[in-house]
């Protein structure tokens, strides 16, 4: 299975918010810690956000701070969130691509089991087991 960008870059956001719950993080700065486009990871804020997992404060002093305890962040919820939309297969997708073995594909059922599976096995561990190491303010 592979995650798009946005869920790599999202996650990436979340390790790092995860090693300081209580601190807003601009989204500037996030860009300039992993070298990505500010735009692009508004836009991830941005879902986060709708998601509930994160909230966002305007002006000065303001950013995005996690909405709820690491600890209760499950990964497979926030890959979910993420990679909402995005078919892991063409025939996944809202109008079921142009598949030509349509109701005789034996594959269908076993990549969905898979694809639970896989977001099952995430959601057994939280952002709090994959925050970042803390930085010392050296």
């Amino acid at each position: 299975m592979r995650l798009t960008s946005f869920t790599d870059y999202g996650l990436r956001m979340l390790m790092r918010m995860a090693s300081a719950p209580g601190t807003a993080f601009s989204t500037a700065d996030l860009a300039e810690e992993f070298g990505l486009s500010r735009n692009h990871l508004t836009k991830i804020m941005q879902q986060l956000a709708r998601g509930g997992i994160v909230e966002t404060r305007r002006g000065g002093g303001g950013g995005a701070t996690l909405a709820k305890d690491p600890a209760k962040v499950r990964l497979g919820d926030v890959v979910r969130l993420l990679e909402d939309g995005q078919a892991l297969v063409e025939c996944f997708g809202p109008t079921g691509g142009d598949c030509t073995i349509e109701g005789c594909c034996r594959l269908r059922t076993r990549l969905r089991h898979a694809e639970a599976r896989f977001l099952e096995d995430l959601n057994s561990s939280t952002l709090r087991d994959i925050a970042l190491p803390v930085r010392d303010a050296a």
